[in-house]
């Protein structure tokens, strides 16, 4: 076995590859047992984050014609990029071709009505795929780096098979 699949705190094995719901790839130390975010850990708590590798896309960049890839940044935000760009790490510069298209949120309408100011809610769902009842006037002024309209918001549970899965994403339930 090869040191990259040991864990360097206790020796053991590392366990298989695993992805997140957001596409972030790890491996778990195999003595780590299941993993719950409910439960404090058992065994050896060590984690490898292993890099995002871009994805091919069926679509064809609308600059140059080229293949469509999808990246992540080191932040965790995803973008739809031209596969014929590239970065010189001698010259710390772009090449190629430059098309970029970052993958947002969506919002849908409802049929529902704010409790704050009774305009109308939209379901706001984020790149990451986390979703939320939101007033349909909630803004953001990136000058003065504040919320701007109704604040209202509700965060809604995770309708994952699996239980617990992406829950420690949410906010404390206030009535549990």
């Amino acid at each position: 076995m090869d040191d990259k699949n040991v864990c360097p705190k206790c020796g053991a094995p590392l366990g298989d590859v695993v992805e997140t719901r957001t596409g972030k790839r790890l491996q778990r130390c195999s003595t780590a047992g299941v993993w719950d975010p409910k439960v404090k850990p058992t065994g050896c708590d060590y984690v490898k984050w292993l890099p995002f590798e871009p994805k091919p896309l069926d679509e064809k960049c609308p600059k140059c014609g080229s293949a469509l890839v999808l990246q992540m940044t080191r932040f965790g935000k995803k973008m739809k990029k031209c596969s014929a760009g590239t970065w010189n790490k001698e010259t710390k510069k772009a090449e190629g071709c430059d098309y970029v298209e970052w993958i947002n949120g969506t919002t849908e309408p409802t049929d529902e009505k704010c409790p704050k100011c009774n305009e109308a809610l939209v379901l706001f769902t984020t790149a990451a795929g986390k979703k939320m009842k939101k007033c349909s006037t909630a803004g953001w002024d990136r000058e003065a780096k504040k919320a701007t309209g109704c604040t209202f918001v509700e965060w809604l549970k995770s309708d994952y098979s699996k239980p617990g899965e992406g829950e420690e994403f949410l906010p404390p339930d206030p009535n549990a």
